[in-house]
């Protein structure tokens, strides 16, 4: 597995700095002919444990034919991500961090 962890300081406004949670995008190999609800069942299986590594996952997309789902999750960590992801049952191949969006 390959991992980028990005957690991002902020300041509180109070001159302490605080811990943002950052923003993760998995990549699961190997999936070829998932279907919608193989997607959704293991998206709850995440979703169900979640709290326990204080992670969220925000959302996910498959490509099928190319075997390929996608995660975007916020967490404390990307170890974090996985070790809900291995709990679930499906390992992430890769963790990227996601430092930028618009």
């Amino acid at each position: 597995m390959k991992v980028r962890d990005g957690g991002r300081p902020f300041g509180s406004g109070n001159g302490r700095k605080v811990e943002a949670m950052a923003q993760f995008m998995d990549v699961h190999r190997g999936m070829q002919g998932i279907t919608a609800d193989q997607l959704m069942e293991a998206h709850q299986a995440d979703l169900a444990i979640e709290k326990d590594e204080s992670v969220h996952f925000e959302r996910a997309w498959a490509d099928p034919e190319a075997g390929l789902v996608y995660c975007l999750s916020e967490a404390p960590s990307a170890e974090a991500v996985q070790r809900i992801h291995e709990r679930a049952g499906h390992k992430a191949d890769e963790i990227h961090a996601v430092p930028l969006s618009v």
